[in-house]
């Protein structure tokens, strides 16, 4: 796509207010895709004068209307698949295998489902003498990150729009290519102008001065547990609305009897998935003591299969992760869990051989790992796997619980009712049992420093929603 030289602000392209720009490269290989402009406070006062300007006539629209709108941005979306799969993996490294089946195919079927969720939602309900209203918040603020992109983005404007509000996105630094390429299906859906506004530019100055602009709402954030902390503290302290989707350490637990080797095999897979940088990801593997040893030799045998590879090759499983300050993270923590005595059983710290040049980072597995590791209690963001043993289930409900994060988690039995009593014990936003798959309509957020509130369906819909009461 062609990068854009200017901010989507009330329905038209016009110049950045400052003259700083961002350079996006390529993960893979350190070549420079595009320039970006850097958005200032200024952009971002503009964009939300025009949100707000925008939001009587569009929070009064009929939500049918609404629904037609969204459904129009669907088609858009969905003409684009290819060039969002491309756009992705270029910006973010993601392999095209990985970027056709989740970055590109998630976000459309999500707002196909807000479609037609708009349109049989009901923004009005009787309950004895009282009609209740559920109106739109006003003024979004946006703020999203660069691991699914395109996803985060529809996760937060779909619902936004289809409850009536309008909306100011601020996209992550690393991946804005994608966001400029959805603020332009915004406009061939027809969305009227200043409903929805795009300011690129950096975290600490567009994204707070967003975050902090007195005309926002709702501060909606998709990021680190850190950055959101402040965003929350900065809302709480203007009584203002906020939603936080944040980080998590998510566990895999595999009870004594299940199908051990599909639930390694899965488990890795999840861990592996967009190298790594998934905030949902299974990073914790819990197993009995009868079996450890087995599912470590598992584990060690799955991960062989993820070599890394040029992301544009279709035969690609694991690309680099997003930038070089990643990289050094996720290798930092990979050093500290062999220093931590930790036993490195696949992958390592250094570069793969014939990748030093690009944001590459080896697959690795962790055995041994105890729960006070710093591996086993912080977010790593990359394709690191440790695997935990628990003595029985009590021991791997305290295990798994014993993190400050509560996202989601996996949990794995030969009786799925075991399963689910296990699943409800956990602190956490979502169990997937026995390999469920992801639902786009179920809600997704979690419990403690993971997050507040909920995205997806029409829980994600009713964050952006305030309600009001009439007795009559």
């Amino acid at each position: 796509m062609q990068a854009h030289d200017g901010m989507y602000i009330d329905g038209a392209w016009r110049p950045a207010a400052g003259p700083g720009t961002i350079e996006v490269t390529n993960p893979a290989d350190g070549s420079l895709i595009a320039t970006v402009p850097a958005g200032d406070a200024d952009d971002v006062a503009a964009a939300v004068a025009a949100a707000r300007a925008a939001f009587p006539a569009w929070s009064t629209t009929p939500p049918s209307e609404r629904a037609a709108r969204l459904g129009a941005l669907h088609a858009a979306l969905e003409a684009r698949r290819e060039e969002i799969a491309e756009t992705v993996t270029a910006e973010l490294g993601s392999p095209i295998g990985f970027s056709h089946a989740v970055h590109a195919a998630v976000p459309v079927a999500v707002c196909a489902g807000y479609a037609e969720l708009a349109a049989g939602y009901a923004f009005e309900e009787k309950i004895g003498n009282s009609r209740v209203f559920h109106e739109p918040v006003g003024v979004v603020g946006a703020i999203t990150p660069w691991n699914y992109p395109l996803h985060q983005i529809v996760a937060k404007v779909a619902p936004a729009l289809a409850a009536g509000c309008t909306v100011v996105l601020k996209p992550a630094e690393d991946t804005p290519l994608v966001a400029q390429l959805f603020a332009e299906a915004v406009h061939e859906a027809g969305v009227p102008a200043g409903v929805f506004n795009l300011v690129t530019g950096l975290g600490p100055v567009a994204g707070q001065a967003l975050a902090e602009h007195e005309d926002v709402d709702l501060v909606s954030f998709t990021g680190s547990t850190a950055v959101g902390r402040r965003i929350g503290a900065a809302a709480g302290g203007a009584v203002k609305n906020v939603a936080l989707e944040l980080g998590g350490k998510s566990a895999n637990v595999i009870l004594p009897g299940a199908d051990l080797a599909r639930a390694v095999k899965v488990g890795v897979a999840n861990v592996m998935a967009n190298s790594g940088q998934t905030c949902s990801a299974w990073t914790r593997m819990l197993v009995d003591a009868a079996h450890y040893d087995e599912a470590v030799r598992l584990a060690a045998a799955a991960v062989a299969k993820y070599v890394p590879g040029d992301p544009a090759d279709e035969k690609t499983r694991v690309g680099p992760v997003v930038n070089a300050k990643q990289r050094d993270r996720v290798s930092g923590y990979i050093a500290r869990g062999v220093e931590d005595g930790a036993e490195l059983v696949a992958g390592g710290p250094d570069a793969p051989e014939g990748f030093e040049r690009g944001c590459y980072v080896r697959p690795t597995v962790f055995a041994g790992v105890t729960p006070d590791m710093a591996i086993a209690q912080e977010e790593i963001f990359g394709p690191v796997l440790s695997i935990l043993k628990y003595e029985d289930a009590e021991d791997a409900l305290r295990i798994a619980n014993g993190t400050v994060y509560g996202l989601a988690g996996a949990v794995w039995s030969e009786d799925e009712e075991e399963a689910v009593a296990f699943a409800r014990r956990l602190e956490t936003g979502q169990v997937d049992i026995n390999g469920g798959r992801f639902n786009p309509m179920a809600p997704f957020g979690g419990y403690k420093q993971s997050g507040v509130g909920r995205e997806l369906g029409k829980y994600g819909l009713g964050e952006y929603l305030q309600t009001k009461s009439l007795q009559l």
